[in-house]
């Protein structure tokens, strides 16, 4: 910890993972200067034959064409930023709000789970983190209730709509203008997409360039940021929608196995929509300029790669595994993005990282030497919100927002976790002092 921020450091006994992504930047730099070459090869000559054309004019018309060429070239030869105009994070309505001790009594009301499940939950929710306030559907508590689509359905409207809702109003953008769609949910995936649905439901444009990413885990919000980032680049001057969330009422699992109990005390609802653009003109309206973005796979290795696995058990109920090896392997994939992201970006002013447990957050902190200052926005928002898996850094994003720590030229850094195993992090810079919000904010009481 230096000045206020968080240094990446390289760890000692650690795979020459700087070698590999060196390697791998020289090539992207070759290759973004053969193109540059070949764009300045095209623009050269009639720019010249321009600057000549100027050259015969009086001074007083002159120069201001001259700035002009100089504005056309800027325009042509600088690489365009990635912004974020703004981003919402659903709040449930308050008759969702669930205690633990609700929690244990409707679950027992269920008729679904023996005592030593009973009990097990209870434990699990004791040590979760997770305060009196989070959001859970009732549906999974009816006695008899079996996973099915309606309920997933239902649900993804709910928190995707109301995420997107409220993006809308405070970006003031008319969804014929946007040009790009990615969203991620993990375990519910439909025919039609939650994407399609999206689309239907706002009634986007017929060429939305729209994708869905499912089965990715809770790290899978950075990976469609970084997706539409890179469609931002490819669609010049544009807007991309960018949601994330996990649908509880599909994650539930409703059976006696106890290696698939605990994910049941962690999710809970709620979702996050992000907007945005390439165009430089929002630059002055955005919150935020994407800096940086590593993405980390660990799943060529078979520990890494079964940590986490959506399975059943021998009734044929789903439910997601999670290994004793996970934080492990977590680690691993954490010190590998770091040893990347410490070269491009080595300091930050704020951190948020993926609120999936109490002790999760606690062996991050002691592994990377942080603050309570620091953890402050995962650990509130665990107790706050739960684990809204991928969402959940922007939940906390929006905390630090509502504390008012938000100041011009800071960093943030996102990290999150998933199946894979995988670690994924993205660095934002605020662009101007942001002010807590009066509305668009789940905080807000």
């Amino acid at each position: 910890m230096m000045n206020g921020g968080v240094e990446s450091k390289t760890r000692k006994g650690l795979p020459d993972f700087l070698s590999f992504v060196n390697l791998k930047y020289v090539k992207l730099g070759y290759i973004y200067l053969l193109s540059l070459s070949s764009t300045f090869c095209f623009f050269l000559p009639p720019l010249l034959l321009l600057f000549i054309f100027v050259s015969r004019f009086p001074p007083l018309l002159a120069y201001p064409l001259s700035i002009f060429l100089l504005l056309l070239l800027y325009h042509f030869f600088t690489p365009s930023s990635v912004f974020l105009l703004d981003f919402s994070c659903y709040r449930p309505p308050d008759h969702f709000k669930i205690t633990k001790s609700d929690f244990i009594e409707l679950a027992m009301k269920s008729g679904n789970f023996n005592e030593t499940s009973i009990e097990l939950q209870r434990t699990v929710l004791d040590q979760s983190g997770i305060g009196e306030e989070s959001y859970m559907p009732r549906v999974v508590f009816k006695p008899g209730h079996k996973v099915n689509l309606r309920d997933g359905r239902d649900e993804a409207a709910m928190v995707i709509f109301g995420a997107i809702d409220e993006l809308l109003a405070s970006t003031k953008i008319n969804v014929k203008h946007i040009k790009i769609l990615v969203l991620n949910c993990g375990v519910l995936n439909t025919t039609p997409s939650l994407s399609a649905m999206v689309i239907n439901h706002y009634k986007l444009r017929h060429n939305t360039e729209s994708y869905n990413l499912g089965g990715m885990g809770c790290s899978a919000g950075i990976i469609a940021i970084d997706l539409a980032k890179d469609l931002l680049n490819a669609h010049q001057g544009s807007y991309a929608l960018v949601v994330s969330t996990e649908i509880v009422s599909f994650t539930w699992y409703s059976g006696n196995d106890v290696t698939l109990l605990p994910q049941n005390c962690s999710f809970r609802m709620g979702a996050a929509a992000v907007m945005l653009s390439s165009r430089r003109v929002d630059r002055w309206r955005s919150k935020y300029q994407l800096m940086q973005l590593v993405r980390t796979h660990k799943g060529m290795d078979d520990t890494s790669y079964k940590s986490m696995e959506l399975r059943e058990d021998r009734e044929g109920k789903q439910g997601l595994y999670v290994s004793r090896d996970v934080m492990e392997v977590a680690r691993h994939a954490l010190r590998a993005n770091i040893t990347t992201l410490g070269r491009l970006e080595p300091s930050f002013q704020h951190i948020c990282i993926l609120a999936t447990s109490r002790t999760a957050l606690d062996e991050i902190q002691k592994d990377l030497k942080l603050t309570e200052d620091n953890m402050e926005a995962s650990r509130k928002t665990l107790e706050r919100f739960g684990n809204t898996s991928s969402s959940s850094i922007w939940y906390e994003l929006a905390y630090l927002e509502h504390e008012g720590k938000m100041k011009r030229g800071d960093k943030v850094w996102q990290i999150g976790f998933g199946s894979g195993i995988k670690c994924n992090s993205v660095v934002w810079k605020a662009l101007k002092n942001i002010d807590p919000p009066r509305h668009n904010n789940p905080w807000n009481l």
